[in-house]
């Protein structure tokens, strides 16, 4: 038994200075592990596996970076914990989990804060948007950028919805996040958090009345089997974000830093050209499956979610000032 406790000891404390170096090497080669919960379908997958054969390439072999997706190191949110303690090195998180983390990044979820996809990503590209990777410093996590996933849109088993009225009554899964739970509230549904992975079973049992979710999500998990109305309501848009941990970071030579920044930025193209061609496809391909696609006047939606902003006005809630530089963008001011 004493032996045992002995061995066990010993893995634990090889286990902890792995974690303490936060990336490993071979020779002359750093290799930093990538987590992430989506399958290697996924656009931003296959955008991530780009950014590894980039960064492979740049480098000459010296900084290489080893994927594991699907969910093998642990949930989004274990995986933003790995980071902040060093034992992995980077992920890909959506801004709705990292706000759980990093305040301002929250202020992604509130509804129809964009008017468009140019004007979201002119925020991304721009000082806010710079802002926003840099905030999470504080709290061990380093921006390195964001991902486009497109918005989020309702679909429902049972009913279509054209107008924020007929969302009445209806259960609506929403993802554990306080301004994506008031938006969808603002609009007149019932509220009802479940994790992801139990999702489907609930939408086939009648636990839920539908949920929301960007295009390729819904239909690589399959939930358009059971769902037949898909609304292109675009009530938010909260992006995937890749982070590297500070203590990783920090590591990193200028060369280093330099090979992963220009690999990040080409995977962003790449990966906004995938997702653009994977909304089609799917579309495309519900469609002939027999799912309703829905086109409705988001105008009485916007209506429907004014009172949440005059209420985040009127508590002087710190995001209200970012929401307001980030409508002025659009504007180019």
């Amino acid at each position: 038994m004493a032996l045992s406790k002995t061995i066990l000891r010993a893995f634990f404390l090889i286990f902890l200075l792995l974690s303490l170096f936060g990336c490993y090497g071979h020779g002359d080669v750093r290799v930093l592990r990538l987590a992430h919960v989506l399958p290697v379908d996924h656009p931003v997958h296959k955008g991530m596996e780009y950014l590894a054969k980039r960064v492979d390439e740049l480098s000459g072999g010296k900084l290489r970076i080893k994927i594991y997706p699907g969910g093998q190191l642990g949930s989004e949110r274990e995986c933003l914990e790995s980071l902040q303690i060093g034992s992995l090195d980077m992920t890909k998180v959506n801004s709705a989990v990292v706000e759980n983390f990093v305040p301002s990044v929250a202020v992604l979820s509130l509804p129809y804060l964009f008017s468009s996809t140019e004007h979201r990503w002119k925020v991304f590209n721009g000082e806010i948007g710079k802002q926003m990777l840099q905030d999470g410093e504080p709290f061990w996590l380093h921006g390195l950028c964001f991902y486009e996933t497109g918005t989020r849109n309702f679909y429902l088993t049972k009913v279509p919805v054209y107008k924020p009225e007929d969302l009445r009554g209806l259960k609506i899964r929403v993802m554990r996040s306080h301004w994506s739970i008031e938006s969808v509230k603002a609009l007149g549904a019932s509220v009802t958090p479940i994790a992801f992975g139990e999702l489907y079973a609930a939408l086939a049992a009648g636990v839920v009345d539908g949920a929301e979710n960007n295009i390729p999500t819904f239909y690589q998990s399959r939930h358009w089997e059971i769902c037949k109305y898909f609304v292109l309501d675009g009530h938010t848009a909260p992006s995937d974000m890749l982070l590297i941990s500070t203590h990783t970071w920090k590591r990193l030579s200028d060369q280093e830093k330099d090979w992963l920044m220009k690999a990040t930025k080409e995977s962003v193209d790449y990966q906004r050209k995938l997702w653009y061609s994977a909304e089609n496809t799917y579309l495309d391909i519900m469609k002939k499956g027999g799912v309703q696609v829905i086109q409705p006047d988001t105008l009485a939606f916007k209506e429907k979610v004014k009172p949440l902003y005059e209420k985040l006005k009127q508590s002087h809630n710190f995001l209200y000032p970012l929401v307001e530089k980030i409508k002025q963008a659009d504007f180019g001011n």
